[in-house]
């Protein structure tokens, strides 16, 4: 089976104009509209790092209790989450990013582990 979400707990967390702080959330796969349609937006052709921030804002599905995550919310996170969210981005939608090759400190038995929560032997 596919998995098209994946949860994540943020370095620092957001901190919404209320001050509660927010920052177990869950992501889901990219689709082709995702990265496309962005790409119209004024914002984006303005300055393409923002496009990134349109990205996330269409993927993350919840963060805490808020289940609608605007561009807005994105804008405010701080640097480091951005940075974590942005390479969770690219590890789960690119195919076999999330795979890493790795080795039993006990028997030395060399395996691919999948970052996203499976592994298989190699």
């Amino acid at each position: 089976m596919l998995q098209t979400e994946f949860e994540f707990t943020l370095l620092r967390g957001y901190v919404d104009a209320r001050g509660n702080l927010y920052r177990q959330g869950t992501m889901r796969l990219a689709t082709a509209l995702d990265e496309i349609e962005p790409l119209q937006d004024p914002r984006v052709r303005a300055n393409e790092a923002y496009l990134t921030i349109l990205l996330l804002s269409r993927v993350i599905t919840r963060l805490g209790d808020m289940r609608q995550i605007t561009p807005a919310v994105v804008e405010n996170m701080f640097a480091a989450d951005l940075a974590y969210l942005q390479d969770l981005y690219i590890r789960i939608n690119e195919v076999g990013a999330n795979l890493v090759e790795t080795q039993c400190p006990a028997c030395e038995t060399r395996f691919m582990l999948d970052l996203a929560g499976a592994s298989s032997d190699e």
